[in-house]
């Protein structure tokens, strides 16, 4: 049974085919126009109906798709881009700082990470001597070529953009 088949729509159809006893729907007797006759009357009629019951769909999906995704909010302009929920949300999940590399210093031949603060231009250089100093030599070869630090050298730099934000 098609979905258009409806038995509102059923009735209609054999009500219409028992007044026009199967030919002009519109009741000429000698019809001139073929679109009146009742089989292509009723196709016509049937795609309306399947237009109808599509664009239904669609409005019920929207209509669907906007509760889900509301959240109750005032639907006038809240000024800047986040309303206040979201914002807390996108700041709290922030980084404080940014690794930008680690390296090698020319001058004391001791590994230094370069750390860029969030929301800053300022750099910060954090040596790393001893953070990597109980580190096997593949551990930093690693830290070096890939910024994969160990816990100590993450809590050495933690510290150190704690220290420079609070003062």
């Amino acid at each position: 049974m098609p979905k258009w088949a409806t038995p509102d729509r059923q009735a209609h159809l054999v009500k219409l085919f028992l007044d026009s006893k199967g030919f002009c729907v519109f009741g000429h007797k000698p019809c001139p126009y073929p679109q009146h006759h009742y089989e292509l009357y009723i196709d016509s009629l049937i795609a309306d109906w399947i237009r109808e019951d599509k664009a239904q769909a669609q409005a019920e999906w929207q209509a669907e798709q906007k509760r889900l995704h509301s959240l109750a909010e005032r639907r006038y302009p809240i000024k800047g881009r986040f309303n206040a929920i979201g914002k807390d949300i996108f700041f709290a999940s922030q980084p404080q700082y940014y690794l930008e590399g680690i390296s090698i210093s020319g001058l004391t031949f001791k590994p230094f990470a370069k750390i860029r603060i969030a929301s800053s231009y300022m750099r910060l250089h954090i040596d790393l001597a001893d953070s990597l100093k109980d580190a096997s030599k593949n551990a930093k070869r690693k830290a070096l070529r890939y910024g994969r630090l160990t816990d100590t050298a993450q809590a050495r730099i933690n510290r150190a953009v704690r220290h420079y934000l609070d003062h």
